[in-house]
Order: structure tokens, then C-alpha cells, then sequence
């Protein structure tokens, strides 16, 4: 059975899919991640905590991931030395799902009584999207809403890849947001070595291997690792000891134009299913004996 190397995260909450799927159709298949997540402008959210949200005039403040909640813990715990008399504990915290409601809770455990952890989380289970958390906060500030000439203000901490569905929907019904960005997502600085990990667990090393993209944002920065440990195929090569699958268009246009990569396979669609199906179908193929 060839192996199969699946550029992204395995699923922690129980058996892989991906993983699964693959195995049924007689494959070997690894899942090495490929990205990370850090923080980013503590300095930023340090200078704006230690302040009052009154003397900043703010409303509240939207929080859509847990790694913002995890910047509000660090900028929390940053403070234990000090005193600081600003309270944010009443300050309305708008969140989109009961996870990162559970995230910002977690801080008044962790941090001790201090005014600067969240109390008044806002949303949660009910505010399971981005748009549904929008149009909660216009319902939920729509009798404290003044004249659209002096909007309510909302501290909103962002990544460095956002919709603009919530930002456009708030700022339509008269909110001011004044976003921060607390996290962005990198290639992961352990893959070479997570990767080597993996490789040198393979039962058998001598098989043909498939290396699947799942999207264009990590492929500039494995696939120069990854051609220091395989025979990475262009448009022109005959020679399938590493075969190319992609998941969805994008990906595979990507990794044909810009990387100049030979795509064997395209995913019909984004699923484990398929992706095992198309690589089981093209390997079944009479040419490839």
C-alpha cells in the first residue's frame, strides 16, 4: 500500500477521517501539521486593558476565535504584578460559539479575581456564526444606539484572515469597530521535524508516496521541505514515486501555476471520501502497472 502524507492537522476529538477513509482503500496515511497560530501586538492590547473601556469609550468588545480569548488571558495574567483600577468586568464581551464563550470564562479561573477578566459574555451557543453574532449585538445595543453621527464603539480583536460578513453587517447598523489584530497564522516552525517524525514511523519506506494539499496558504512553505525528501513531480515528469492530490480548485491551480507542480488528482470534492476514491480510482488505472 502506498502512503499517504496529509498536510494538516490530525483530529484530536476521535478517530481522523481523512485518516480513516484512507485506510479502508488500502493506503498508509499520515497527517503532519503544517501551520500555527501565534500571538501577535500584545504591546497593543497591554496599552489598551490597562485603560478604562470608558475612557475609551467602548461598548464592548467582540471576541470570534479562542485564540483572542487566549490574547486576553496573556494581556490578564501580564497585569499580576500590578494593580491596575480599569474594569472590564461588566464591560459586555460579544462571542461567536459556546466554545470561545467557554475560553473567555476560563480566564476569571485562571487569573484570579481581577476587574480586567470578562464577566458579561454575550452570545455563545446562541451566536454560533459570525452573522448571527452581528445581528445579536445590533439587537442586543439597539436601545443604547445613538445617532449614527456618534456610533457605539467596539473593540474587536481579529486574526490576519477575517470574513468581512460581521465588520460589514455592524458597521451598516451604525457600529463603530475598531479592530485589533491579536493572532496570525504561520507556517508551523516544528514541521521539518514533525515531518521527519512521521516519515521514519512509516512501516514501509520503499512505497510510493502521495502528498495531498489541502490549501495554498501552507503550500509555499512546505513544499521547499518537502523537496529536500521527495521527488516532488513537475507538469513534465513521467515519474510517479510521489504523486500530487489537491483538495478543491484553488488548491490545485495554485499548485500548478505557481509552484509549478504536476497535480495527479483533484478532489471532487472536499471530503475524505473523495479524496480516497479519486486516489484509489487513478492508482487503479492500467498505466500505472
Amino acid at each position: 500500500m502506498d502512503n499517504v502524507l496529509l498536510l494538516r492537522s490530525p483530529n484530536i476529538d476521535g478517530p481522523d477521517k481523512y485518516e480513516s477513509a484512507l485506510r479502508a482503500a488500502g493506503y498508509y496515511p499520515l497527517s503532519v501539521p503544517v501551520l500555527e497560530t501565534v500571538l501577535v501586538n500584545g504591546e497593543s492590547l497591554h496599552d489598551i486593558v490597562q485603560k478604562d473601556p470608558k475612557e475609551l469609550e467602548l461598548s464592548g468588545v467582540v471576541i470570534t476565535s479562542s485564540r483572542s480569548c487566549e490574547a486576553w488571558r496573556e494581556t490578564v495574567q501580564s497585569f499580576v504584578a500590578e494593580s491596575p483600577t480599569a474594569d472590564w468586568s461588566t464591560l459586555p464581551f460579544y462571542v461567536v460559539g459556546q466554545a470561545t464563550a467557554t475560553s473567555l470564562e476560563e480566564i476569571n479561573k485562571v487569573a484570579g479575581k481581577t476587574m480586567l477578566a470578562p464577566r458579561n459574555i454575550l452570545g455563545g451557543s446562541e451566536t454560533g456564526t459570525g452573522e448571527k453574532l452581528a445581528h445579536f449585538i445590533l439587537e442586543d445595543l439597539k436601545p443604547h444606539t445613538p445617532a449614527l453621527e456618534h456610533p457605539v464603539k467596539l473593540l474587536y480583536l481579529t486574526g490576519d484572515k477575517n470574513r468581512d460578513v460581521l465588520p460589514n453587517i455592524l458597521r451598516g447598523g451604525g457600529i463603530d469597530l475598531q479592530p485589533l489584530q491579536v493572532y496570525q497564522t504561520q507556517g508551523a516552525s516544528t514541521f521539518p521535524q514533525d515531518l521527519d517524525d512521521a516519515m521514519n514511523a512509516v512501516p514501509d519506506k520503499s512505497r510510493c508516496w502521495w502528498i495531498v494539499y489541502f490549501a495554498p496558504s501552507a503550500a509555499d512553505f512546505v513544499t521547499p521541505v518537502l523537496r529536500n525528501r521527495f521527488e516532488i513531480p513537475d507538469p513534465n515528469s513521467q515519474l510517479f514515486a510521489t504523486k500530487i492530490a489537491a483538495i478543491g480548485p484553488t488548491t490545485s491551480i495554485f499548485l500548478r501555476d505557481e509552484l509549478h507542480l504536476r497535480v495527479d488528482v483533484l478532489s471532487p470534492k472536499p471530503n475524505p471520501e473523495s479524496l480516497a476514491l479519486s486516489i484509489h480510482n487513478f492508482d487503479s488505472r492500467p498505466d500505472m502497472f
